[in-house]
């Protein structure tokens, strides 16, 4: 995307979200404080003219399903949509990440990948170029790991629903990893099935270690329900307590020691249960669980302008005090050992010159240069010349391979993390330009306009959030009454009074 293109793209979103949410105008204007944030990690060499945090953030609010195979994943989406969507079975049945969005025509489509790689509106959006296994082979190579799947259902109007490839799979098992990540820290609420047929913790080691360990940690950790599902297996038997309990143990081992856990199963996939007492429990049991991962699929609505608002705050605070305390600490490294490399070349250098004149018993012939330079004659003003651009190469030479040197060290550091990575890389990049004199200590682009354009960006987000508390809450009721007082005043046609 150029950067005029960006620049459209956010005019346009501003503009959607105007007209699509006018009761909620807080998301339209986070898009300037996204322009102002961007024109900071511009500056900064974080971000390139052609990219925007904006198109880091699903605007939609967003819902993962993630589970192993056959743990009823795809029955659960389809029960929830009211349509056959995804394809069931006990095996793998699709080996693809699957975004699920409204249209407004009749009939189920399915695109293919490259429609969310190209599109800023979705969470996909330039992940060929992030995903190795991807890049290496080429934009086309997109669609054998995402796919876009769009249906009339109205439960998923407004939101984006992705169904996951099962954690089971070697196959591509690397980038499917790299893609729930992505999708786990960009979504607003995940779903975590399991399959009750199977409460073997041995077997889901490698499950329980990505879906359990490594999210109970988050500070978002409340946007994870975990989900047993197919429980009517132990209808005959009627022992689901003990089922339970073994994926609690599971995943007490794991590090989960609190949470929802929830039990439900599809009635119309569901084992025939004769007992008329268990068969009501079990109902009564999957009611109330669906009923509350109903209610919460439903809140996300509100839950996404929280989020967009707390990345704001956090990205900025991010720059402030993440960032430019890693650039101030790699320029810092990178400083030294150009100073120590300058010190060691050039003082052998003067060594070597030294030795030489005095082995040549040719000082005399340094004092005629310096005399001709000081009478400013050509010649030997273009020697001097020459030798000034000799050493200024020297040294620029030095700077550069110090700098990759230090740029080399950078991924053991950021790891999976190759966002951070580029973005600290391009920074760094730009700090030690060849340009930029190398006693500025401060990063390129950190300066106290754009110190007070990041304390801008956290005091919008401050405001955000403000606006939203004043939506959704009223702890002093002076909200309602102003509310009936309007009314009242709108049934009798008088000015209303607002409370005090």
């Amino acid at each position: 995307m150029s950067a005029s293109n960006i620049v459209k793209h956010l005019a346009n979103l501003e503009k959607h979200l105007a007209e699509e949410h006018p009761e909620n105008p807080v998301l339209a204007r986070a898009v300037h404080s996204f322009r102002n944030l961007d024109r900071v990690a511009q500056d900064l060499g974080l971000l390139g003219r052609d990219e925007s945090y904006a198109t880091y953030v699903t605007w939609w609010p967003m819902i993962a399903v993630l589970g192993t195979f056959s743990s009823g994943k795809s029955t659960f989406i389809n029960s929830y949509l009211g349509m056959h969507l995804q394809r069931t079975g006990n095996q793998a049945v699709d080996d693809k990440f699957t975004v699920i969005c409204y249209s407004r025509h009749d009939e189920i489509k399915t695109l293919p990948g490259v429609a969310l790689d190209a599109d800023p509106r979705f969470p996909f959006y330039q992940i060929s170029h992030s995903i190795e296994e991807i890049a290496e082979a080429g934009p086309q190579r997109i669609d054998a790991y995402i796919q876009l799947k769009t249906c009339p259902s109205e439960k998923i109007r407004g939101k984006i629903l992705i169904d996951s490839p099962g954690f089971d799979a070697d196959r591509q098992r690397t980038s499917t990893l790299r893609l729930t990540q992505h999708i786990i820290d960009l979504s607003d609420l995940v779903l975590v099935f399991f399959d009750a047929r199977h409460p073997e913790p041995g077997a889901m080691h490698d499950t329980l270690e990505y879906l359990v360990t490594s999210t109970i940690n988050r500070p978002d950790a409340n946007k994870f329900l975990y989900i047993l599902n197919q429980i009517d297996v132990t209808a005959k038997e009627d022992n689901p307590e003990e089922v339970v309990s073994a994926w609690q143990r599971s995943l007490a081992q794991a590090g989960l020691l609190a949470g929802r856990f929830y039990r439900i199963y599809d009635k119309d996939a569901a084992i025939p249960i004769d007992d008329p007492q268990i068969r009501e429990r079990f109902e009564k049991k999957r009611e109330e669980d669906l009923s509350d991962i109903g209610a919460r699929m439903q809140q996300i609505e509100i839950e996404r302008s929280y989020r967009i608002a707390a990345m704001l705050e956090q990205t900025a605070d991010a720059i402030e005090h993440q960032v430019i305390t890693k650039l101030e600490s790699l320029l810092d490294r990178w400083r030294s050992r150009v100073f120590l490399f300058d010190s060691i070349l050039f003082g052998l250098l003067l060594v070597l010159a030294g030795t030489t004149l005095t082995l040549t018993d040719s000082w005399h012939l340094l004092q005629q240069c310096i005399t001709s330079i000081t009478a400013a004659e050509p010649s030997s003003l273009f020697g001097a010349a020459l030798f000034v651009g000799l050493a200024g190469y020297i040294h620029l030479s030095i700077r550069g391979k110090v700098a990759r040197s230090i740029l080399s060290t950078l991924p053991d550091e950021y790891g999976h993390d190759h966002t951070a990575y580029r973005q600290i890389s391009q920074a760094f990049s730009k700090s030690t330009a060849g340009y930029r004199p190398m006693f500025l200590k401060k990063p390129a682009g950190w300066n106290g306009t754009n110190q007070r354009i990041l304390a801008e960006v956290k005091e919008d987000a401050n405001d955000f959030i403000q606006t939203l508390n004043d939506q959704f809450t009223d702890p002093s009721g002076h909200q309602e009454g102003t509310e009936a007082a309007a009314e009242q005043a709108t049934e009798t046609d008088q000015p209303a009074t607002p409370a005090a």
